[in-house]
């Protein structure tokens, strides 16, 4: 397997917008390290494994522990995890399966509750960001690793 393109040398303005998406969610007042479970948990779920290993690095970086990485799938059964953050991983999960019923009204509303409007809309924007960069990177068969050998400004494209 190899990677077929890179959108930026492929579509440049098309990159360039989700390069723009991704300042904002860099803009947001969501605390770093629940953006990085926010695309942690969406990559899991989409299979995006170039994603995966890129994001679970930051989020080590940041200070994320190698037990609730692991136990990130099994969130809801694992005590490891904050309300803020059970919050966060079903808006992640209800978001990214849409297709399933999408954002529930009992997360929506959990969601507004502890965070306000505002930062709850900047979490969904947040989890769509990485579904966006999660299809690009499925599509165009990014693979896990090659992100050290490209600029940083690169890593998602």
């Amino acid at each position: 397997m190899k990677t077929r393109f890179l959108m930026k040398h492929v579509q440049p303005a098309a990159f360039s917008a989700m390069m723009a998406m991704e300042k904002y969610v860099v803009s947001t007042d969501i605390d770093p390290l629940h953006k990085e479970l926010i695309r942690v948990r969406a990559s899991q779920l989409n299979g995006c494994a170039y994603c995966l290993d890129i994001h679970a690095q930051d989020a080590r970086k940041l200070g994320e522990t190698e037990q609730r990485l692991y136990l990130l799938s099994a969130w809801r059964e694992s005590p490891q995890f904050t309300d803020a953050e059970r919050i966060i991983l079903a808006m992640t999960e209800e978001v990214t399966l849409i297709h399933q019923g999408g954002l529930t009204d009992g997360t929506y509303e959990k969601a507004v509750t502890h965070f306000g409007l505002e930062v709850t809309a900047q979490l969904i924007m947040n989890i769509i960001t990485i579904n966006a960069w999660n299809r690009i990177g499925i599509s165009s068969r990014r693979i896990p690793g090659e992100h050290h050998q490209i600029h940083k400004t690169d890593a998602n494209s």
